[in-house]
């Protein structure tokens, strides 16, 4: 709960993981110097009174906010914003790298307004940006239901810091504080949507090759005399590519698209009602926002659908790949079959010679025992023996090369 009217500053800082511990021990100082009680080990927000200033820190996945607020406007709502009421030195050794800074300020609106400045004319806005605003542009609209009007112009001043001036009307302390709390979410929101931007220009042109490079690959697929085994090796050094760039830019990507949602949940609940002759904070945030997170989306999209993409064409290819050597394998079992089929041909040739040869030698061995039994007096004829025993040894060979034969298959078996 704030009192009215007030003056704030906003800063929101990028840190490492080492920054936020030494950010605990920086707001401990803060704390320790003006004998406040400092925040507990894992907390991740604090809020307390100092002298002449309040103080709200907060911690964020990626980002932490510090809003320091002062009451009273005394010399103008921006001359003295709330931040110069906090300790110089202790603002200088802050931890972080600054990614958001900004003043508020919720005035009192003029006693004396005028029927014409009541309905918010184009001299009234006029007026209020000549005086806060440098002339530039302003942005604003009707906000909490009619209770407060907001004026922007989106724009970096000379001191670093944008800007926001509440014009109050009926704002109860306990919407003072949430309005400016969005409001700053708001403006943080926005930059943390905006980082990807920068990589996804950057991406864009490695989009481009990457795309180019996957047209001649698959132009190259098409052609008979294409060596397949080089474009895997492309296909494959392409996809590697492709997803180390996902890999290192999903997060980033991710988080935009997720910064963006809640920038228009912030928007739209501070309930906008339009000012005649300027845009509402919503229209700008639109119209300048939403066409780099389409671009940012578009550039994920793309990364996406090229890894597919690169995907079925080193399916496409592994399958070809696949059926050439199939049929290479197919070839080589044919030839190996025919192979096989010759040397079984070659044996059983082989295996009749042999039979021949044994029936020969074992007819010849018959024949000289024929001749010894003749020699000793036997009434026996070799010749006739030798011829006689031919066919009962073709026989008893055949026999064994058969029982071979059967002791083989039941091996193989």
């Amino acid at each position: 709960m704030l009192d009215l009217p007030v003056r704030a500053s906003h800063l929101a800082l990028v840190l490492t993981s080492d920054e936020k511990l030494q950010e605990r021990e920086h707001l401990t100082q803060l704390c320790q110097r003006f004998g406040a009680q400092p925040p507990a080990k894992e907390a991740d927000h604090y809020s307390a009174q100092f002298d002449g200033f309040q103080i709200r820190w907060e911690q964020h996945g990626e980002f932490s906010t510090y809003t320091f607020y002062a009451q009273d406007n005394p010399e103008g709502p921006f001359t003295k914003p709330a931040l110069k009421s906090v300790p110089i030195d202790w603002l200088a050794m802050m931890p972080g790298q600054i990614m958001v800074a900004t003043h508020a300020a919720i005035i009192a609106d003029a006693p004396d307004s005028d029927s014409v400045a009541d309905e918010e004319s184009d001299s009234h806005v006029s007026i209020i940006a000549e005086k806060y605003f440098k002339k530039n542009p302003v942005v604003g609209s009707r906000v909490t239901g009619g209770a407060a009007r907001v004026f922007t112009d989106f724009r970096i001043h000379n001191d670093g810091f944008s800007r926001f001036l509440i014009v109050n009307r009926d704002l109860r302390p306990e919407q003072s504080g949430r309005l400016l709390h969005r409001l700053f979410e708001i403006e943080v929101y926005r930059i943390m949507a905006l980082m990807a931007f920068p990589i996804a220009r950057k991406l864009n042109p490695e989009l481009k090759k990457a795309d180019r490079q996957l047209y001649t690959i698959t132009s190259a697929m098409t052609r008979n005399d294409s060596n397949d085994g080089e474009l895997l090796d492309e296909l494959t050094t392409l996809a590697a590519e492709i997803e180390n760039h996902i890999s290192s830019n999903h997060f980033r990507f991710a988080a935009a698209d997720a910064y963006y949602h809640l920038v228009e949940q912030r928007v739209a609940d501070i309930r906008e009602v339009r000012i005649q002759g300027i845009q509402t904070l919503g229209e700008f945030i639109k119209r300048r926002l939403e066409p780099a997170m389409n671009t940012c989306r578009s550039t994920s999209t793309r990364f996406t659908l090229l890894s597919e993409r690169v995907g079925n064409a080193s399916q496409l290819l592994r399958t070809r790949v696949d059926i050439i050597i199939e049929r290479q394998n197919q070839g080589l079992l044919t030839s190996m079959a025919l192979r096989a089929k010759m040397q079984f041909r070659m044996q059983q040739t082989v295996e009749s010679i042999s039979i021949v040869a044994i029936t020969y030698y074992a007819a010849s061995l018959v024949g000289a025992i024929a001749h010894a039994l003749h020699a000793k007096g036997w009434p026996v004829n070799p010749d006739v023996a030798e011829g006689v025993a031919i066919p009962f040894i073709l026989f008893i060979i055949g026999l064994g090369f058969r029982r071979i034969h059967k002791v083989i298959a039941n091996t193989t078996e």
